[in-house]
């Protein structure tokens, strides 16, 4: 990524204008974008005791990481598609809904606003704790079920606890349960009229609406990672434990 020699004299307006993932990098550091617009770079470094260069690099670094298309995740085994799963909740707790709840809750547009952003203060933590609740969910139960199996399938079990996967749900009646979380935004995507910005609309609301769809466009993705890889895999994974065991249980 090319960026300028005069980064650091730079509104964090203009820079985030420039480039709406410096607003995340910001958050990142501490930093609430949207109360500094019009300080530079520098001084709001200063500020937080950053190192700028700092700022900058991390910006660099989370342009240069994609993540991997599920091309190459299908080609690697099921825990390194767990594993990047897991990785991915993570993210999202840790970095994409604290940054979106504060954007939420403290930006200040001019009144035209008022109504949209008391609207969102109220639906956002809603659909974040829905989702928060999913995630933790989702690792107690499939991801559980993967590690039991790969337990199984490696003989690291006893025969008698081993046997219950005969026992609990299947896999694939875990899937028919699993909720697509892409349709979870529907609310927020009818509120923000399909986030349809108007003409001079803030950057403050522009990096909101562009995060908000980029959540979105992540979140099914990830669904479709486990819909689509994850789900197939572990159906598999299930099936071939299962014949296994029956044949030990016959030889017995």
């Amino acid at each position: 990524m090319a960026l300028s020699g005069n980064i650091y004299k730079k509104s964090i307006g203009d820079l985030v204008s420039e480039n709406h993932v410096f607003a995340a990098v910001l958050h990142y550091f501490g930093i609430s974008f949207f109360e500094y617009e019009r300080n530079s770079l520098e001084e709001v470094c200063l500020k937080f005791k950053v190192n700028p260069s700092q700022v900058v690099a991390e910006l660099e670094s989370w342009a240069m990481s994609p993540d991997p298309t599920p091309e190459e995740l299908y080609l690697h085994p099921i825990e390194v598609l767990v594993g990047y799963l897991k990785k991915k909740h993570r993210y999202f707790m840790r970095q994409e809904l604290p940054f979106l709840s504060s954007m939420v809750s403290g930006i200040q547009a001019d009144p035209s606003y008022d109504s949209l952003l008391s609207d969102l203060r109220l639906m956002f933590p809603l659909f974040a704790d829905d989702f928060i609740h999913h995630i933790h969910e989702e690792e107690d139960t499939l991801f559980e079920r993967i590690h039991f199996l790969q337990e199984v399938e490696r003989n690291r079990l006893p025969l008698h606890e081993a046997v219950k996967v005969f026992e609990v749900a299947s896999i694939i009646e875990l899937a028919e349960e699993h909720e697509a979380h892409d349709d979870e935004m529907e609310g927020i995507r009818k509120l923000t009229s399909n986030y349809t910005l108007h003409e001079g609309a803030p950057i403050a609301i522009k990096v909101l609406y562009h995060e908000l769809q980029q959540l979105e466009r992540e979140l099914i993705i990830h669904a479709k990672v486990e819909n689509d890889l994850l789900f197939p895999k572990a159906v598999e994974l299930e099936k071939e434990v299962k014949r296994s065991l029956a044949q030990k249980i016959k030889s017995n």
